[in-house]
């Protein structure tokens, strides 16, 4: 498992996946995201994506690590983890020293060090993006923010995420039913009537 930049042919899949979790897909540009994949298949298993907001003349740029997603079958195996590590890392690549998050589950990013914000002490930019998540998301959402050198990955994430397996079944099984198809009075075209 290990966590790359997205490219082009991963836009149609961010979109799919965006949309399967409910998460917000603003400013959507699939190069600002980076992706999960499993080393031997080839499966994407999470993603996460860094947003920029410029600040005025008088204001320093911030930015934002936002739509941060792993796949059901992927889950508690520290895939989450590792997109956020790596989220941070480009953020601190780039010169930025905080990086701040708008969620609704505070208790996860904690873990790695992010420390609540209240509204008014938000940066305006994210403040105005703080009202849009929760118009989207419901009055849950909360800033954090974290200096970047402050980032920790518990052991347990790394472990997990070095022996990372899909939990379930790999594909449902797919009916006629799924194609919009009636199989008790679909005729087809070498029917032979017997």
């Amino acid at each position: 498992m290990y966590v790359r930049d997205a490219k082009n042919r991963d836009e149609a899949w961010l979109l799919d996946a965006i949309e399967q979790l409910g998460l917000d897909d603003v400013a959507f540009r699939s190069r600002d995201y980076v992706i999960a994949v499993d080393e031997e298949s080839g499966d994407r298993a999470g993603f996460g994506r860094l947003r920029l907001h410029r600040g005025d003349e008088d204001e320093e740029n911030r930015i934002e690590l936002t739509g941060i997603g792993v796949l059901p079958e992927w889950r508690d195996r520290g895939v989450g983890a590792h997109v956020v590590e790596r989220l941070v890392d480009t953020a601190a690549a780039d010169g930025f020293e905080t990086v701040y998050v708008l969620t609704d589950q505070p208790e996860y990013l904690a873990q790695f060090g992010f420390e609540r914000v209240d509204t008014d002490d938000l940066p305006p930019a994210l403040g105005e993006r703080l009202t849009e998540k929760r118009e989207f998301l419901g009055g849950g959402v909360v800033g954090l923010r974290l200096a970047v050198d402050a980032f920790e990955m518990p052991n347990r994430f790394r472990t997990a995420f070095k022996d990372a397996e899909p939990t379930g079944d790999d594909e449902p099984e797919e009916s006629a039913e799924d194609f919009g198809i009636d199989p008790d009075s679909a005729t087809y075209k070498y029917d032979t009537g017997r």
